[in-house]
């Protein structure tokens, strides 16, 4: 997908909210286990009852990968239900894919080419040769992690640096965002930044004003949605994809369950509106 196609869809839509599929069948509701394929029929109806209300969707490919093939079915279902039904929505595989050149080339084949997700996210700590491979391809995104939400942030991402000749920062991630930016351009790189580290984002943004970033941990990881919103945006435009797994997907767990996350995306999305488009 084009940075302009998906820019038009924000706009329309007066919204950036990406609902993650983080599909656990122990959490799904009970009737929906008598289907030939579970997973696949809570993630359908989730699709179906929130589309209006978000542009991109998120598969977590731990929760896909933890049932084996069964769950490969399953998220291979997903992904070409979303892409044959809601051919204008923003997919990326949440798969944080990161290794030497020939194995990431496979990976980027695997995710970018033979699923067809619009993106993937990829683990930058390797170094340029690991996230090249998912440049390759025209229209297709990677999104790299630049600052996570993780208490384990602190060991490495938050480390102090020694100031070199023309830098303005201080922080190992402040240098990730900026050296991965320079392996392509924003309209191929987005970068993960955790809503739960909002008071950052204007640390991220003068490293990376124009890029997009997918930002995870609002809703029932804490993170403020004003925050993420105020702080997030890119200079030439919004830039934000703004995350919620569980606290759509699991807002009621009976047979009620669509229409109730219908109900929390409409509400995310109203906030959206009123705090960007107003």
């Amino acid at each position: 997908m084009k940075r302009a196609e998906l820019e038009a869809q924000i706009e329309r839509k007066q919204s950036v909210l990406c609902v993650g599929l983080d599909t656990d069948i122990e959490r799904i509701p009970k009737h929906l286990l008598q289907h030939e394929d579970p997973i696949f029929e809570f993630n359908k109806a989730i699709i179906d009852a929130t589309h209006q209300f978000a542009v991109a969707y998120k598969p977590n490919l731990a929760f896909y990968e933890a049932y084996g093939v069964e769950g490969w079915q399953s998220l291979n279902k997903t992904i070409s239900y979303l892409n044959e039904n809601y051919p204008g929505l923003f997919t990326i595989a949440d798969a944080k894919r990161g290794d030497i050149g020939n194995t990431s080339k496979r990976y980027a084949e695997a995710f970018l080419h033979k699923l067809n997700f619009d993106s993937i996210t990829v683990a930058p700590y390797m170094g340029i040769d690991s996230v090249q491979p998912f440049l390759a391809f025209k229209n297709k995104w990677a999104i790299v992690l630049g600052l996570t939400s993780n208490e384990g942030a602190l060991n490495f991402q938050f480390s102090k640096l020694n100031r070199q000749a023309g830098e303005n920062f201080n922080y190992l991630f402040e240098k990730v965002l900026k050296d991965a930016s320079e392996w392509g351009h924003a309209e191929q790189i987005m970068f993960v930044v955790g809503a739960t580290k909002a008071e950052y984002m204007q640390r991220v943004r003068k490293v990376i004003p124009n890029h997009f970033l997918l930002v995870p941990g609002v809703g029932a990881q804490g993170g403020s949605l004003q925050e993420v919103l105020k702080y997030g945006q890119a200079k030439e435009s919004i830039g934000l994809l703004v995350n919620s797994s569980r606290g759509i997907i699991y807002k009621d767990p009976s047979e009620a369950f669509a229409e109730a996350a219908a109900q929390e995306a409409q509400k995310l999305q109203q906030e959206m509106k009123g705090l960007l488009f107003s």
